[in-house]
Formats: C-alpha cells, sequence, structure tokens
C-alpha cells in the first residue's frame, strides 16, 4: 500500500517513512531498499525525504527504534496485569509472534542489521533491543523460580537466551516457507514444549 506523505507535518512524515521501510521489508530484501524506493513509496521525491532524515542510515536507525519502542511496549503491555511469572511467559512469546505476524518487515531487518560486521548506529539499537528483552525474561523467570512456578535450579540466562532463540527459529523457518502464518500456527504448540523445561515439577 503506497503511503501519500506530501502534505503531512514532519512528525508524521517521519512515520510514514519509518512505515514505509518495514512494510517494503517484508517485500523485498532490505539491503535492496533504496532511499528512491522509499520516497517512491510515499509519492515524494528523494530531497523532501532528506529533509527529515539526513542519510540513510538516520532513516534506518529511526526504523530500528521504532521497532524496538513498539515491541518492549507490547510485550510489556501483554503481561501487565498477569500474576502468575509462567502465563506472563506465554504471553509474552505470543504477543511477540503476533508483532512479527503483523509487521513481517521487522524481522527481516533485524535480521539483515545483525549480521552486518561493521558496527553501526542502528546496529546498537538493535542489541539494546536484545539486552532490554533479555533482562526483562530474566526478572520474571527469577519471579517463577522464587514463587515455585519454575524449576528452583533453572539457569535463568539460558532460559531467557533460549526463550529469544525460540521465537527467533520460528520466525526463520516461516520466512524460509514464504508463509508468515505459519509462526501464528506454531507457536502455542512450540512453547508448550518450552514450558515443559522450565516449570517445576
Amino acid at each position: 500500500m503506497q503511503i501519500h506523505a506530501k502534505h503531512l507535518p514532519a512528525a508524521e512524515r517521519q512515520a510514514a517513512a519509518i512505515a514505509s521501510v518495514v512494510e517494503l521489508a517484508g517485500l523485498r530484501n532490505p539491503s535492496e531498499i533504496t532511499t528512491g524506493a522509499i520516497a517512491k513509496h510515499m509519492n515524494l521525491t528523494q530531497g523532501a525525504l532528506f529533509r527529515h532524515f539526513p542519510t540513510k542510515d538516520a532513516i534506518w536507525q529511526a526504523v530500528m527504534e521504532w521497532v524496538a519502542d513498539r515491541l518492549l511496549e507490547r510485550i510489556d503491555d501483554s503481561n501487565r496485569e498477569i500474576a502468575s511469572p509462567l502465563a506472563a511467559l506465554r504471553s509474552m512469546f505470543m504477543s511477540h509472534i503476533a508483532f512479527v505476524a503483523e509487521h513481517p518487515g521487522v524481522p527481516r531487518i533485524m535480521f539483515g542489521e545483525l549480521q552486518r560486521g561493521e558496527s553501526t548506529s542502528t546496529k546498537r539499537v538493535a542489541r539494546t533491543l536484545l539486552e532490554q528483552y533479555g533482562n526483562r525474561l530474566e526478572r520474571l523467570i527469577d519471579r517463577g523460580k522464587a514463587c515455585g512456578e519454575l524449576t528452583a535450579t533453572l539457569d535463568t540466562q539460558a532460559a531467557a537466551t533460549l526463550f529469544i532463540g525460540t521465537i527467533q527459529g520460528l520466525v526463520m523457518q516461516s520466512l524460509l516457507a514464504g508463509d508468515v502464518e505459519r509462526v501464528r500456527r506454531d507457536a502455542p504448540r512450540v512453547f508448550e514444549i518450552y514450558q515443559r523445561g522450565i516449570r517445576s515439577a
């Protein structure tokens, strides 16, 4: 869906550029998305686009910051009212899966950035996102151990790493299959296996 941003205020035009990149990344390799393609998708000239972002890297950094903010907000909202740590973990897992299914360009962007050899501002944002996500998981897992829902001897850091890695694996398989909805179908069964490994007997 082409975005018409010609007459939008600056902040809304920046948001439209971010939305365009996320949408385009769901359709093609993110490394092939040019500023010309972004501008065309927004019905703008490249010059108009660069009035809001000084460089292409600045666009990608803004996209990654949007991803980080939205994903963390989504998972925080998903478990805010849930007392059970195990139920909260499940809610976070399914919320993350839903976010990916709604924005299939996001994992393509994430995987692409993390594979780059050089250090970039975008890559640093992605690393910070993973660190903050992991910290949230570790706090929740520790709560589960303290209340007896999760195995007392559970390796907290490893359990958090496996949680994120499981989602990444599901996403990768759905992208390889060319079927974004597969991630939604597989997630409940896969989480059931994950929770069997961490909950107390």
